[in-house]
């Protein structure tokens, strides 16, 4: 199975619409992907599902939201970080992000904002940045 890193932004939007980023949610509670978690980014989904914004207008309430955070958990390979890679990426809060991907062996680590992992002082070349909509072509899911 593949091995994804869903950026939080990803599961936001999946909140939000139906789109790319939702069938990239579904995928992994279906067992087509592999979602991999870190400590520090399972705390990042909590603390953001459990805001009012930016779901004012989401399809999901606050207990539908906590339901899909539940049963993505569920699908989660929790990865421990032995090693800090620290790419230097320009939002120092984004590192945690390439240190789980390459840590977990994931081949793509999915985020809306590919801008943010790019210009790094570190490549790593088996792990690619991708956005949903991309993903969902790429692996026709």
């Amino acid at each position: 199975m593949i091995r994804i890193v869903a950026v939080t932004n990803v599961l936001v939007s999946a909140c939000i619409g139906r789109g790319p980023a939702s069938k990239v949610i579904e995928a992994c509670l279906t067992d087509r992907l592999s979602p991999m978690l870190s400590m520090a980014l399972y705390l990042e989904y909590e603390d953001v599902i459990n805001r009012t914004a930016p779901f004012e207008r989401a399809r999901f309430d606050i207990n539908q939201r906590n339901d899909l955070l539940d049963a993505f958990f569920s699908r989660c390979t929790l990865v421990d970080i032995h090693y800090r890679w620290r790419p230097n990426l320009r939002d120092e809060g984004d590192n945690h992000l390439v240190d789980l991907a390459v840590s977990a062996n994931a081949r793509y680590l999915v985020t809306w904002n590919i801008r943010d992992f790019s210009g790094g002082e570190l490549r790593f070349d088996r792990v690619e940045v991708i956005d949903p909509a991309q993903l969902i072509r790429e692996l026709s899911l």
